[in-house]
C-alpha cells in the first residue's frame, strides 16, 4: 500500500520519514516553507541514533498526490485543520479511500466519517518535533512511537491489520485495536496536561494544574457514559517501548502545543483537547473551570504570540476556587 500522508509536522513527518526509511511509498503533503525545504532538500529525520535525509516526494495538495483506490490516507495535521483538509481530500480521493486519523483528540474521526465511508483511529504515543522548514525530530529509539490503529468507532479489518504490520515493521509499535476510541479517549484525558505544558513554567503547581484538569476530563467522561482506558492500561501498553532521549545535546521542548506557541503560528489545537472537555462538561452538567480556563488562556497566547510557559500555574490555580483545586489536585497526584 502507498501512503499518503496529509500534514508533514511532527508526527505525520516522522510516520512519513520512517515508512519510506523502511521501503514503503510514501507522499507527502505538506505547505509553506517546509514544503519548499523538502522538494529543495529532501526531509532531515533527526533522532539520538543520527541525522538522515531522506528523498520523500512531496506535494502542496491532495489532488497533486493523484490518489489511487489502494492509497491510505494519513492525517496528520492539527485539528483545526482537519476539516479544509478534508473538505479538499473529498474533491479528489476515490470513493472507499481509507482514512487514518493520526490525531489528537476525538472529533477528527467524526469529521471524516461525514466524508468517507472508511475512517480509522489511530492512538499516537510518538515523542516528535517539528520547528524547523524541512527538518522532524525523533526522540525515542529504537521504538519511535506506538501507533495503534483500529475502525472507527470500533471494530477491526484487513486494511487495519496491513497498517498495523506495516508499521510494526518501520520501527514503530502498532497493533490493531477493535475498541481503539476507548484508547483515544483516554489518550485525551492525557493530552489535558498539552495545554498546561505550553503554557506554564514546569513546576509542582503546574502538575497540580494538570491533574485537575484530568480530573474534570474523568468527571466529564463519567457523566457521558464514555468508556476511555485508564492509566494503568496506559502504563502497561506503553511498558518500556519508548525511551526519550535527547537530541544533538538538546533537551525536548515540549509536545504539539508547546511547538505550536514557540513556532508562534497564531492557534493551537485546544479547543479540540480541553475544549472537548469544555464541551462534555456543558451537555452534562459537569462543571470544568479548569479546563475552560487552560483553553481560554491558551487561545490567547497562541493570538497574541505571546511565548510559551509565560505563565505562571500557580498564578492561574489561585484565580480557581481560591486555590481549593490546587490543594485536592495535590492531593489526588500523591496518593
Amino acid at each position: 500500500m502507498r501512503f499518503v500522508v496529509y500534514g508533514a509536522g511532527g508526527i505525520g513527518g516522522t510516520i512519513g520519514a520512517r515508512l519510506h526509511e523502511h521501503g514503503h511509498e510514501v507522499v507527502l503533503v505538506a505547505r509553506g516553507p517546509h514544503l519548499d525545504a523538502i522538494r529543495a532538500s529532501g526531509l532531515r529525520l533527526d533522532s539520538s541514533a543520527g541525522s538522515v535525509t531522506l528523498p520523500v516526494a512531496a506535494v502542496g495538495d491532495p489532488a497533486s498526490a493523484e490518489i489511487r483506490v489502494d492509497d491510505v490516507v494519513v492525517l496528520a495535521m492539527k485539528s483545526q485543520d482537519t476539516v479544509a483538509a478534508l473538505d479538499a481530500l473529498a474533491a479528489c480521493a476515490p470513493e472507499g479511500t481509507p482514512v487514518v486519523c493520526a490525531q489528537n483528540g476525538v472529533d477528527n474521526e467524526r469529521s471524516a466519517l461525514r466524508r468517507f465511508a472508511r475512517v480509522y483511529g489511530m492512538c499516537v504515543l510518538l515523542p516528535a518535533t517539528h520547528l524547523e522548514p524541512g527538518v522532524v525530530q525523533a526522540s525515542s529509539s529504537p521504538v519511535t512511537g506506538i501507533l495503534d490503529v483500529g475502525r472507527w468507532p470500533s471494530g477491526i479489518d484487513d486494511v487495519a491489520v496491513g497498517i498495523a504490520a506495516t508499521l510494526s515493521a518501520s520501527s514503530f509499535a502498532s497493533e490493531p485495536r477493535v475498541d481503539i476510541a476507548r484508547w483515544k479517549w483516554g489518550k485525551l484525558l492525557l493530552n489535558l496536561g498539552n495545554a498546561v505544558e505550553a503554557v506554564c513554567s514546569p513546576d509542582e503547581a503546574a502538575s497540580d494544574l494538570a491533574e485537575a484538569a484530568r480530573r474534570e476530563g474523568v468527571a466529564c467522561l463519567e457523566a457521558a457514559g464514555i468508556a476511555f482506558v485508564d492509566r494503568e492500561e496506559d502504563r502497561a501498553r506503553r511498558g518500556s517501548l519508548l525511551s526519550v532521549a535527547p537530541i544533538g545535546g538538546g533537551r525536548r521542548g515540549g509536545g504539539s502545543t508547546w511547538q505550536s506557541l514557540t513556532r508562534s503560528v497564531g492557534i493551537v489545537e485546544t479547543d479540540y483537547l480541553t475544549g472537548e472537555i469544555v464541551l462534555l462538561g456543558r451537555l452534562h452538567g459537569v462543571p470544568t473551570p479548569v479546563n475552560a480556563m487552560l483553553q481560554s488562556v491558551a487561545n490567547e497566547l497562541a493570538r497574541s504570540h505571546g511565548p510559551a510557559q509565560s505563565r505562571s500555574a500557580a498564578e492561574l490555580l489561585a484565580t480557581l476556587d481560591g486555590g481549593a483545586l490546587a490543594q485536592r489536585a495535590g492531593g489526588a497526584r500523591r496518593q
